[in-house]
């Protein structure tokens, strides 16, 4: 953790929350996924430029200490939320990356008038519709083929552990994912899709059009099935759009910001 890693602890106090807090202004709360905050890392810094970035460490990942209780995504989703009263946070655009995405709608169900808007970057969570798809799992093929599948160039923005700490790190990661994604189905709850009818905050759903963890025909899905949202496919990225396409990325978040939540 760096030196603008904060602590608190939320939910009657038992749960413990490590979160980075940077920069000034419109409060974003960027929620990441299986690989890690450090995934969020350098979008994380590009939006603290603007607003006000606070990326938590969801419990388990990266070394942060999980209660053997906390092990569901809604409790994630209710734990970031007693965050934002924590700190008093108010026009709130929560963004989630994969399983973070996940997180943030969960969130949006729970209507908190702190929350002004959800984007969601390649999110799992719901079930693929069809009964011949399912989500992959990364983590059953080599290192080669999952890259592969979740960048549209491994080559230039992908970074695989090589010493023994990082892969038992990765490894840590991963059984945590599990822990969380795993209580209805492989990173999806099968109530999700028809609950996200419910969902009445502004949502934007951008889609790295290469991803091949779960296609743009998912993604399309999950924001058809959110009322008003918005679908922004961004060609040449995969899984993580906000990382190989940063910059694209940062001004469709812009653009919705302006036009939608808070926006004129």
């Amino acid at each position: 953790m760096s030196e603008t890693t904060m602590r608190t602890r939320v939910l009657g106090e038992a749960l413990p929350i490590a979160f980075e807090d940077r920069g000034r202004g419109r409060p974003y709360l960027i929620l990441h996924g299986g690989a890690g905050p450090a995934s969020m890392a350098r979008f994380a810094a590009a939006l603290a430029g603007t607003g006000r970035a606070i990326v938590p460490t969801h419990p388990g990942f990266a070394g942060e200490p999980r209660p053997d209780w906390f092990r569901r995504i809604d409790e994630l989703a209710l734990a970031y939320l007693a965050l934002l009263d924590r700190l008093d946070l108010a026009d709130v655009i929560v963004i989630g990356n994969s399983l973070g995405g996940w997180i943030a709608a969960e969130m949006a169900l729970r209507a908190s008038p702190r929350v002004a808007g959800i984007v969601l970057l390649n999110p799992v969570g719901i079930d693929t519709g069809s009964p011949d798809k399912a989500i992959f799992d990364p983590m059953s093929v080599p290192p080669a083929e999952r890259v592969a599948r979740s960048f549209h160039d491994p080559a230039r923005f992908a970074v695989l552990p090589t010493t023994p700490e990082a892969l038992a790190a990765m490894a840590a990661n991963q059984q945590t994912l599990r822990v969380y994604g795993s209580a209805g189905g492989f990173m999806h709850d099968p109530t999700l899709r028809a609950r996200l009818a419910a969902v009445t905050a502004p949502a934007l759903v951008i889609w790295g059009e290469s991803d091949r963890i779960v296609d743009a025909a998912y993604g399309r899905l999950f924001a058809t099935s959110m009322p008003g949202a918005r679908f922004a496919p961004v060609a040449e990225a995969g899984h993580f759009p906000h990382i190989e396409r940063s910059e694209q990325v940062q001004a469709l978040i812009a653009d919705f910001v302006a036009t939608g939540p808070g926006g004129p």
